[in-house]
């Protein structure tokens, strides 16, 4: 089972996706935010805090197709937050293949995993059209990975005010 959950800034995602996941036994939290500067630390710091400590977690902010394919199992649940730091990483690299090519790694991976895995990723198409190039290429990379991403995952949900919205298969 694939989940993909999108959202909001402080919407609920990650909570949601944690709370999924601990209905696992096995869980493997796969981050991929970087501590650019202090407010980020924090939030990882925080996210960590939040986790159990009988979760393993794996760092990796560029490298997600492999880091998936080496921990998934039956019987596991991989959680990954998230997607959208994940395409940051990768639009930062000035080497554009290796964006198109770790995107197609990933899109061609999911469908092939074990075991459960549930994405989070922050919903950043539903505001005016930004100003500068590369935030405009950001929102539109987001919308078509979000696009790519839903149509391989059996289930989506949107999150809003801490409140699930399910656009495709069932919560339970």
């Amino acid at each position: 089972m694939r989940t993909l959950i999108l959202g909001g800034a402080r919407s609920g995602k990650s909570a949601l996706a944690e709370r999924l996941a601990g209905e696992s036994g096995d869980v493997v939290y796969v981050a991929t935010a970087q501590p650019g500067d202090e407010e980020m630390s924090a939030r990882i710091a925080h996210h960590r805090e939040r986790r159990p400590s009988s979760w393993l977690s794996v760092e990796e902010p560029v490298h997600l197709a492999a880091v998936l394919r080496e921990h998934a199992r039956p019987g596991r649940c991989l959680l990954v937050d998230c997607l959208t730091l994940w395409l940051s990483n990768l639009l930062g690299n000035p080497d554009e293949a290796s964006f198109q090519h770790e995107r197609n790694l990933l899109l061609d991976t999911l469908p092939t995993l074990s075991g459960e895995v549930v994405m989070v990723s922050n919903e950043v198409g539903l505001g005016i059209v930004p100003m500068g190039a590369l935030t405009r290429r950001f929102v539109d990379e987001a919308g078509r990975l979000h696009q790519s991403v839903a149509a391989v995952s059996e289930r989506v949900i949107f999150v809003a005010a801490g409140l699930p919205l399910v656009m495709k298969g069932t919560l339970s």
